[in-house]
């Protein structure tokens, strides 16, 4: 049966609101907004700049006005131990844009391979419309980085700089989608018209010679072999010559990347713990490294973080950055803004209906180097190295607070070392559930 509101229903709620504690809080809400009329300083004493684990990372990046905080904090991450093994300065990073500009290249192709995959489909069937929405983006996810890293390796920034629209992206990205769009009607229609396989390789290759350069033309052309030269900290000099991208992630950083998972905490029905799931249509390289979740509760998410601070290692992770967060004093936490007490609602959740029903997803990549333990060993609040520049929080860093952790953060990125036999076996062995390409948990950063 309809619900149509009545005028007399109008009279009726405008009767309710004539109070004078109403009145008080419209004219606060009225001249300065819900978040400055809401916001807690109880919050902001609650959570001081001192941590027990505390990693010395050097000065924050930023990534301006571009979508690269997963790229950004998978490399800050690498960064760290390059600058403490070799003593360079406090200045020194990767080339963001580097990485940037092979994202890209292989997004295009990603792209073409879903296209011919869902071309028998109908255009508004919610996989094309879903894929057609946004053929590529800048954000992306740890596994993909490191897809990229293992094909294409990294660079010092000082060799692949940034570029204009690396660090301002929306005009690109517009442009970019405007040709994938373009290429995936003649991609669809070759299908339609029963096209020959040779032809539509031909025309795939035609397609991705374009892309490529535009890429150059707009980032710049990547290196191939480069020098390295670099004072260390003391101001010795040091050069080495004609390095591969490849041959620098080997010598300067070596990781084994494949060692480095991504632990999730996901609380949803559809998802049970401690079993791995993917997400279909999410990649950047065809044939690279998939994207693969481990779904753990969250003190165990925890856990494992802090055994890779202990190790002197930072942590790259995924969160929700919308709410509850105070970009000046850079502190995240709970009751941050009490919008709810202030404008007489009830608004509460939990993590799991906020993922079920649209409310929360990852948003947003940044990089744990601290966290301060009670006498049990209990985290009380975390140190956070985002990538916007020192001119926000503490010259860059954040502080958050636990209970926001458990709230609002989704995913951690961990030596597999650090989990138990019994759950890297699961990793290693269980064929992952897929997960539809609009899940919360396919979000990018």
């Amino acid at each position: 049966m309809p619900f149509a509101i009545s005028l007399h229903q109008i009279e009726q709620f405008r009767k309710n609101t004539q109070t004078i504690e109403h009145a008080v809080r419209q004219r606060a809400i009225t001249k300065n907004g819900i978040a400055a009329t809401s916001f807690n300083q109880k919050t902001i004493n609650q959570n001081p700049d001192v941590f027990s684990v505390d990693l010395d990372t050097g000065k924050v990046a930023n990534q301006k006005q571009s979508g690269r905080c997963w790229m950004f904090a998978a490399l800050n991450t690498m960064r760290h131990d390059i600058k403490d093994t070799f003593h360079l300065s406090e200045d020194f990073q990767l080339s963001q844009s580097y990485t940037y500009f092979w994202d890209k290249f292989e997004k295009a192709n990603y792209f073409y391979e879903n296209v011919l995959a869902t071309a028998t489909e109908a255009l508004n069937s919610r996989k094309v419309s879903f894929l057609m929405t946004t053929p590529q983006q800048d954000g992306g996810q740890w596994d993909m980085m490191v897809a990229i890293i293992q094909k294409y390796g990294v660079v010092p920034q000082s060799v692949y700089p940034e570029s204009y629209e690396s660090s301002s992206s929306r005009t690109f990205n517009t442009t970019f989608n405007t040709k994938l769009r373009h290429d995936a009607v003649i991609l669809r229609n070759l299908i339609a018209q029963e096209a020959s396989t040779d032809e539509i390789t031909q025309t795939r290759q035609t397609m991705l010679s374009e892309v490529y350069n535009m890429l150059s033309l707009t980032f710049g052309e990547p290196p191939v072999a480069f020098d390295f030269t670099y004072r260390d900290q003391n101001k010795n000099y040091h050069v080495e010559h004609n390095l591969t991208p490849k041959a620098y992630y080997e010598q300067f950083i070596g990781w084994q990347l494949d060692d480095y998972i991504s632990i999730i905490n996901a609380p949803t029905a559809d998802k049970p713990f401690n079993a791995t799931y993917t997400v279909d249509m999410l990649g950047n390289v065809v044939g690279g490294r998939e994207v693969k979740h481990l779904n753990v509760d969250i003190d165990l998410m925890k856990s494992l973080a802090i055994k890779q601070l202990q190790a002197h290692q930072s942590v790259w992770f995924g969160v929700d950055m919308g709410p509850q967060v105070d970009r000046g004093s850079g502190v995240m936490a709970n009751n941050m803004f009490a919008t709810d007490e202030l404008l007489q609602v009830n608004t509460m959740m939990t993590k799991a209906q906020r993922l079920d029903y649209g409310e929360s997803l990852m948003t947003h990549a940044m990089v744990l180097t601290g966290v301060d333990l009670d006498d049990s060993g209990k985290p009380l609040r975390w140190k956070v190295e985002n990538s916007w520049g020192e001119k926000v929080g503490q010259k860059g860093y954040f502080i958050m607070s636990d209970d926001w952790m458990s709230e609002y953060a989704y995913q951690v990125v961990v030596n597999k070392s650090f989990l138990s036999d019994e759950l890297r076996n699961i990793y290693d062995t269980a064929e992952p559930t897929q997960l539809a390409p609009w899940d919360p948990m396919g979000a990018l950063a």
